[in-house]
């Protein structure tokens, strides 16, 4: 798999590697034994980043990872925090992050966390000095190796990236999601700051894999979540109405080259965009990983497939979703 420097952490990693979201069972019922073939799938395939974060299935996904970790040499583990509090700026303080950060490198069984990441916090967060100079520390005292942010708007990113020591900024990038190319990856590529690609896959709507008729279950965010229920609603579907989403991977699938899949499709098109260091598709089993990780030895999109991503956002997505992120 071809590798990328990912920003101010100067580690190489694999361009596509494993959101663990689905491995905390947040996306439905998954078993650790589950979580671990996927995983081993998943690095077997040559993924080398693996994201997780302190809250999803409340510390299951970090151990997990963790645990599969330490016999793995030359992973990049990243983790998120801030979300286990309320989300009003006076949370993101010291004691707080030493609480966080001692909780994650317990639950993940190290000394010192390869990336933490802010974990979408408040907008007002991203320009508070106390907050990266508490960051700073940590890296300092190495209970933390590089920290970067995961946000919810492009403004917010623009703001991290301003940052001289933010090493990597988390954005939800996809065909569903254009707005980034605009300045966001322009200016990281500026500043040296990694790009990690999440919801690249829309929650799925860009797997091909659903239609009119598709359910989930009542513990999984594309039902609790629909209309930002739990937390913002750009998480799930990337914001896009979900029959809207369907109607436009229907006319994305024509593009589609024959031995591929729409998700490899929808991955290879975001490796593609310049700046990109590592897209962080989920996956709930080895198949799913497998095939993620694929999507990387498939050859650049041409010119008619950018055209079709571009008028198709433009005509159907944009409206949505354009002015809200």
């Amino acid at each position: 798999m071809e590798h990328r420097v990912l920003g101010r952490t100067g580690r190489q990693v694999g361009v596509v590697g494993l959101g663990a979201w689905q491995l905390g069972a947040d996306w439905g019922q998954v078993t650790e034994a589950e979580a671990v073939a996927t995983l081993e799938a998943a690095v077997d395939a040559g993924v080398t980043f693996i994201d997780t974060a302190d809250v999803y299935g409340d510390g299951r996904s970090e151990q997990i990872v963790g645990r599969f970790a330490k016999d793995r040499p030359g992973l990049t583990v990243a983790t998120k925090m801030g979300r286990r509090l309320e989300q009003v700026p006076a949370n993101y303080v010291m004691s707080n992050f030493r609480a966080w950060n001692e909780r994650s490198r317990r639950n993940l069984g190290v000394d010192t966390i390869d990336l933490v990441q802010l974990h979408c916090p408040p907008t007002p967060v991203y320009s508070s000095d106390e907050v990266f100079d508490a960051l700073d520390t940590l890296v300092s005292e190495k209970k933390i190796a590089a920290y970067g942010v995961s946000v919810e708007t492009c403004e917010e990113a623009l703001t991290a990236i301003a940052r001289p020591g933010v090493a990597s900024v988390q954005i939800i990038l996809n065909a569903f999601r254009l707005k980034p190319l605009e300045q966001v990856l322009p200016a990281a590529r500026a500043a040296g700051v990694g790009i990690v690609a999440r919801v690249p896959l829309a929650s799925g709507l860009l797997s091909g894999r659903y239609d009119e008729h598709t359910t989930f279950g009542a513990d999984d965010h594309r039902s609790y979540n629909r209309h930002g229920e739990a937390f913002d609603v750009g998480e799930t579907f990337s914001g896009v109405d979900f029959a809207t989403g369907l109607e436009a991977v229907r006319r994305l699938t024509p593009l589609v080259p024959e031995g591929a899949t729409m998700a490899q499709f929808a991955l290879r098109w975001i490796l593609g965009q310049e700046g990109v260091s590592v897209v962080i598709p989920g996956a709930r089993n080895p198949a799913q990983a497998t095939a993620n990780a694929s999507a990387a030895a498939l050859p650049p999109l041409g010119a008619e497939s950018l055209d079709a991503v571009r008028a198709t956002y433009d005509e159907l997505i944009r409206p949505q979703v354009h002015d809200r992120w």
